[in-house]
C-alpha cells in the first residue's frame, strides 16, 4: 500500500476511534437529544467578561444527534464574547443542565431553516426580514456534548 493511502487510512481511522470514545462518552453522559427535540426551547449559558453571567432563551432543533440555535444579532453578540468559548451550559426545562461544546455551522443553514419551519409555526413571520436583509443574518451554532464534563 503506498505510503499516501496508509496515511490516510490512518487518518480515518483516527476520526472512527474519536468519534466512537465521544459516542461512548455522550452515552455515559445522559444525553439523549431525542428526548429533547420536542421541547420549545433550550436555555443557554453565556459568561461576558465585566458583566453577569446570563441565560437566553432560544428555539432549538436537533439534526442527526447534535442540537442546533439559530441565534440573532443579540444572542449571538453574546456567544462571541462568550468567556467560556468554546463550551456553554444549557438547560432544558427541568431535565438539568449539560454542559456543550458549540461551533458555528453555516453549511446547515438550510437544514436548521427547514426544520425551525417544521417545528415553529411562527418562523415564517422572521422568514421575510432575513430574505430582505432587514435583520442581520443568523448565526448558526452546532452543540455537541463536552466528553469531558458531567451533567449537573
Amino acid at each position: 500500500m503506498p505510503s499516501d493511502a496508509r496515511a490516510c487510512e490512518a487518518g480515518r481511522m483516527k476520526r472512527l476511534a474519536a468519534l466512537l470514545s465521544l459516542s461512548l462518552c455522550l452515552v455515559g453522559a445522559g444525553w439523549d437529544p431525542k428526548s429533547v427535540a420536542e421541547q420549545g426551547t433550550v436555555e443557554f449559558l453565556t459568561v461576558v467578561p465585566d458583566e453577569v453571567e446570563h441565560w437566553s432563551t432560544v428555539w432549538f432543533v436537533v439534526i442527526d444527534d447534535a442540537l442546533y440555535l439559530r441565534l440573532g444579532p443579540r444572542a449571538a453578540g453574546r456567544v462571541e464574547q462568550n468567556s467560556t468559548a468554546p463550551r456553554m451550559k444549557v438547560r432544558f426545562s427541568e431535565d438539568g443542565v449539560y454542559t456543550m461544546q458549540y461551533a458555528q455551522a453555516p453549511e446547515m443553514a438550510d437544514r436548521i431553516a427547514d426544520a425551525m419551519a417544521e417545528k415553529y409555526w411562527s418562523d415564517f413571520l422572521g422568514e421575510p426580514f432575513r430574505k430582505l436583509g432587514l435583520s442581520s443574518p443568523p448565526v448558526m451554532l452546532r452543540l455537541v456534548p463536552d466528553a469531558t464534563a458531567e451533567r449537573s
